[in-house]
């Protein structure tokens, strides 16, 4: 037996393994981080991890690199499984290099991406690193270059998340920005173009790292990340239950489970959601919690354009993906930050085969002239483009009001809905009763004794008009009014029904969403 040669193997396993040496490790730990290997354990089924490449080291030889090597170069890069499924994963590490990219870093990610298309599995990246690597110029800017364009090439093939567990800076963010989902943590993951010291330098803004990149910043205010998890943990956890949801590549249907609710196993109390008082809000998570299998919702983007819920669930064991007016806030109206977020997690699940179920209690456009300005006409055309083109079966609840323009985009049945159910709640009309009357009758206000109690008394009868469900019923735009009560076994047997839904677009290279 060739002992020597498999002492020698053994040896260079346990330097790829030591990183960037024991002190930079216990350093990364003092920090509450992680090592990439860690994060690797934690992430996949325990023992199912394969490592590539875990030889592979620069070819730098400028500024004294050639005597600085470290196997494996700063990322480990592999494939193991999540709850039995394949997975691709690339996790850089910060102990070498300060986890900088360098040409052969981006040649190792470049591998797993390829491998990841080849056999139509999920990429996840776990990203703790200082950006391009200095010394090395032009071939590191190319081997972002090479990953920024199979992330691209890969978006709607097969899920692509990232998770921001440390630094991730310059043009370290775009391959983040192309993912599909996009993790970060609280206290220790900073995502932005430019550090606070080069924009103190060009704009003489000051402002902290968290402030100007920290997980709450870009999960409330930029919508750049996704979810904000509270530790390392729970990130890796909520990475496990995101896949949970989805298909492997866009060839598959997500998995069905046995959640062990039956359809007809419905809460009674969500009769009582919906106030009486229609200028009452209430929290759409309520309803969406009471009508799913066990009550469980996996929302995504919480914290970023509240006035909408998107996330995940199931129906009977079914996948679904949730869109949902928020009346809790600005009243559940669209503006540009809900008009994207809705209009992405859209396109996601449709890329993915997920059915959608849209719950509308929408009064409109959020007017003002910061949303004009703004263009929220560009990005309120976007829900709609993102529904009409939806394939997937696409059902639809009106819990409440449904008004003008807002209606038409949150997956009526004019752009493609394939089942539309309304409660008796539901308000169907082009704007509210009292603008309404304002403008219809204008004129009798004005010339009525008691302009006041004339505009009453007319806003009441409008309201007993339109402010129903049953001139949409009697239309067909409608397919059924419904209790509460009764939505849940109707969603569940509709997915059942649609799930053979066969629909496909007029060929084309791609259209041209309003951007």
């Amino acid at each position: 037996m060739p002992s020597d040669k498999f002492e020698k193997l053994k040896e260079m396993r346990e330097r790829a393994r030591e990183g960037g040496g024991k002190e930079r490790i216990k350093k990364q730990h003092d920090q509450g981080k992680y090592t990439a290997r860690e994060r690797i354990e934690k992430l996949l089924d325990p023992g199912s991890f394969v490592e590539i490449d875990e030889f592979v080291v620069h070819r730098c030889t400028d500024f004294g690199m050639e005597e600085k090597k470290f196997l494996g170069d700063g990322v480990i890069t592999g494939y193991g499984t999540i709850d039995g499924r394949k997975v691709f994963v690339f996790s850089q590490d910060f102990t070498v290099f300060g986890g900088s990219l360098s040409e052969m870093f981006g040649k190792k990610i470049c591998k797993i991406m390829d491998m990841a298309m080849d056999t139509g599995a999920p990429v996840i990246g776990l990203n703790d690193g200082a950006g391009a690597r200095v010394q090395e110029g032009v071939k590191a800017l190319a081997a972002y270059a090479d990953i920024f364009y199979r992330n691209t090439i890969a978006s709607g093939v097969i899920p692509q998340i990232s998770a921001i567990m440390g630094p991730c800076a310059g043009g370290a963010v775009y391959s983040p920005a192309v993912t599909d989902f996009t993790f970060m943590v609280k206290g220790t993951s900073h995502m932005f173009i430019t550090g606070p010291d080069v924009i103190k330098t060009v704009t003489g803004e000051e402002v902290t790292f968290e402030e100007l990149g920290g997980a709450m910043t870009h999960a409330s205010v930029s919508g750049v990340a996704h979810f904000a998890s509270e530790n390392e943990d729970e990130c890796l956890m909520q990475i496990r239950k995101l896949l949970s949801y989805l298909p492997s590549n866009n060839l598959e249907d997500p998995p069905r489970v046995d959640t062990g609710h039956k359809p007809d196993d419905v809460d009674m109390s969500i009769d009582d959601v919906v106030p009486d008082d229609p200028n009452k809000p209430y929290d759409m998570r309520d309803v969406v919690t009471k009508l799913v299998d066990n009550g469980e919702f996996f929302e995504v983007h919480e914290h970023w354009a509240k006035n909408m819920i998107v996330g995940f669930a199931r129906f009977d064991g079914r996948a679904v993906g949730i869109v949902g007016n928020q009346p809790m806030h600005l009243a559940g109206t669209l503006d540009i930050d809900a008009s994207d977020k809705a209009s992405r997690f859209v396109r996601f699940c449709d890329a993915f085969n997920i059915p959608i179920v849209t719950f509308m209690d929408v009064p409109g456009y959020l007017p003002g002239t910061a949303q004009e300005w703004g263009g929220i006409i560009r990005h309120g055309a976007k829900i709609l483009y993102a529904f009409s083109e939806a394939t997937v079966p696409k059902i639809t609840i009106i819990t409440r009001k449904a008004y003008g323009g807002a209606y038409d985009v949150m997956s009526s049945k004019n752009l493609g809905a394939d089942l539309v159910l309304a409660w008796p709640t539901a308000e169907i009309a082009v704007m509210g009763p009292q603008g309404a009357c304002n403008i219809i009758f204008r004129k009798e206000i004005k010339a009525a004794k008691d302009p006041e109690a004339k505009r009453q008394e007319l806003i009441a009868q409008y309201r007993e008009k339109f402010a129903n469900p049953y001139i949409a019923a009697e239309l067909g735009y409608i397919d059924k009014v419904v209790l509460p009560h009764e939505t849940r076994p109707l969603i569940c047997k509709g997915l059942e029904v649609f799930a053979s839904k066969r629909k496909s677009l007029p060929p084309k290279k791609h259209g041209n969403i309003p951007l």
